[in-house]
């Protein structure tokens, strides 16, 4: 939990800086780089974390994968360096991303389905979504064959549960009632 409060902490500060220097929306995209190539990559992520490498080695290492980043960004590596915070960068990031988006009115849709959502039942839901929000809505379809069917859709602390696996659920505690 203390890191998350550090990473928030973090986010937060480079995004009022990046804010102030008018590169948020590059410096969103940069971090938006770094945390899917990290929790892509996972000898990157078990570098990030190994605690017998020295920052030196890390801040390096960051500074050549992520050559062409802002120089806000590059900056932030520094700054972990400094601290001997690299564990967080990934978190950070990701962080950096809800906090612009908040920032930016935008709210991100989790819609897990059994199957990948085509265009038109992606079009349904965004327009049922839209019905009780009016924040510019992303849609991130997670799948999850074990729901069955039907569909999950939260959005921030609010769960919509609509799937078979759920009504099925349903079903057998108000049988065995």
């Amino acid at each position: 939990m203390a890191g998350t409060r550090a990473a928030i902490r973090y986010a937060k500060a480079v995004l009022d800086t990046a804010h102030d220097s008018g590169v948020a929306v590059d410096v969103n995209a940069d971090m938006a780089t770094i945390a899917s190539t990290i929790n892509a990559n996972a000898e990157l992520s078990a570098f990030i974390v190994n605690p017998t490498l020295g920052t030196d080695a890390k801040e390096s290492a960051l500074l050549e994968i992520f050559a062409d980043v802002n120089p806000l960004t590059k900056n932030l590596f520094a700054l972990l360096a400094g601290n001997k915070r690299f564990e967080m960068v990934s978190e950070i990031a990701s962080e950096y991303n809800r906090l612009f988006d908040e920032m930016n009115g935008v709210e991100v849709a989790k819609v897990t389905t059994a199957i990948s959502m085509d265009k038109d039942l992606e079009a349904k839901v965004m327009s049922k979504i839209l019905t009780f929000s009016n924040k510019k809505i992303v849609i991130e379809n997670i799948v999850d064959p074990a729901i069955i069917g039907g569909f999950i859709l939260r959005m921030g602390d609010k769960q919509y549960n609509a799937s078979i696996a759920n009504s099925l659920q349903v079903l057998k505690r108000e049988l065995s009632n």
